[in-house]
């Protein structure tokens, strides 16, 4: 029975859109979730950066310098100096007790070594439970370290008979601009959330996709059963239900990826038409990167949920976002290239946030459109290969059929005469 190809992949397609809408599980995931997981992220990280972290200071030496210090040092936006100690063990029990995340001790000779013109010293403790208690502590701290040292050293050379203009030369005789790019802020939600976004919409799409998997092996539904007519085209069952997924996804990656960060004022450098070009493939990739798997190893919903949690940690590490990948091994960094969220996170993040082109993030965008390749036709091989196992197994349920209700109808023979 020949078939027109149009047809075939419409025909697929509309079965699989009437799939998607009748498991609730499955809606739950792809209209929900892609809801309120990236609105729940930019709201919780939309300050972008934490201020006045508390802190307490022991000041042993009681001299103005170290009073002037203590005065700039709360007038700094990440810390605040909340707690004036007598000593180390009052200031120890504060952060103890979490009501502090951070110490500065001035001791006993910092005054007077510096009148001596020696080298003075200052102790900062900091609370390690949270990257963001050490980095509050130690840049202000240090950045206000650095300007007390160069007015020290002017007073200095002021006192043996250099004028203000001279001194300040030798203090500091290369002039610098501190520029920070793509990120002037240096804030967390936008060097954080673009990942997080990208993560959202895989771990959706694949978790989705693999329910329906396992939801058909655990209701004994043939789930990927081909027509006759259509056994030796398993590519086109494969392009229908892939369409359904890429017209469900596009509109949907639309909103996570445009419409959130713009209504979180995330950073948005790209073009719409280098992000729904590199949108198309990254869509195709997870589609069929979760049909393969969920093929080939989803056996009821349950086990895809925990395979999804699974996931999620390994992929967000694997990404580059928390460690360069110019650092990770060779075998973790070609490992993590067989998901399409490392070169989606990669080439998105250079997209929306660094305003590249698509020329520019060439080898991410070369990358998901082969791993696409890969994961379709490991897609039709496993389909094709679990529908000729499972037909050779109804040939052989119907053959044995066959032979026992022959013997039933010869015993019936020999009873009757």
């Amino acid at each position: 029975m020949k078939s027109n190809a149009l047809y075939d992949i419409w025909k697929v397609f509309g079965a699989e859109v009437r799939r998607v809408f009748s498991d609730r599980m499955v809606m739950l995931v792809f209209f929900v979730a892609t809801v309120i997981y990236p609105i729940a992220f930019c709201a919780i990280y939309n300050t972008e950066y934490m201020h006045n972290s508390p802190m307490a200071v022991v000041d042993e030496s009681r001299c103005e310098a170290s009073e002037r210090f203590i005065h700039n040092l709360d007038a700094l936006p990440e810390v605040s100096v909340e707690y004036k100690c007598s000593n180390m063990a009052e200031a120890e029990q504060l952060m103890r007790d979490r009501k502090v995340h951070s110490i500065v001790y001035f001791p006993r000779d910092y005054g007077t070594r510096l009148a001596d013109l020696q080298t003075a010293r200052i102790c900062i403790f900091c609370d390690m439970s949270s990257f963001y208690y050490y980095k509050n502590a130690v840049t202000g701290s240090s950045n206000l370290l650095i300007n007390e040292m160069q007015s020290i050293e002017v007073q200095r050379y002021e006192q043996v008979g250099l004028d203000d203009q001279q001194a300040n030369e030798m203090v500091q005789p290369v002039v610098y601009d501190d520029i920070k790019l793509y990120n002037p802020s240096g804030g967390f939600a936008s060097f954080f959330v673009p990942a997080l976004l990208i993560i959202v919409l895989h771990q959706t799409l694949f978790f989705g996709i693999c329910i329906m998997c396992g939801g058909a092996n655990e209701n004994k539904k043939e789930l990927f059963r081909i027509p006759s007519y259509l056994r030796h085209s398993v590519h086109r069952v494969i392009f229908g239900r892939a369409l359904c997924f890429v017209l469900l996804y596009i509109p949907i990656s639309g909103f996570v990826l445009w419409i959130v960060p713009w209504f979180f004022h995330l950073p948005q450098l790209g073009t719409v038409y280098d992000l729904v070009m590199f949108l198309l493939p990254f869509v195709l990739a997870v589609t069929f990167f979760g049909m393969s798997f969920g093929t080939l190893f989803s056996r009821e919903k349950m086990s895809t949920v925990l395979c999804c949690i699974f996931f999620s940690a390994i992929l967000f590490f694997l990404s580059g976002m928390v460690w360069p990948q110019s650092n990770m091994p060779k075998l973790w960094l070609w490992f993590s290239y067989l998901f399409p969220s490392t070169p989606g996170i990669q080439g998105y993040v250079r997209i929306s946030s660094m305003g590249a082109h698509l020329k520019e993030v060439q080898f991410e965008y070369l990358a998901l459109w082969i791993q696409t390749a890969c994961y379709f036709v490991t897609t039709c091989v496993i389909t094709y290969w679990k529908n000729f196992k499972r037909g050779r197994q109804s040939r052989l349920l119907h053959r044995l059929h066959s032979q026992y209700q022959m013997r039933v109808a010869k015993s019936h023979i020999v009873d009757t005469q």
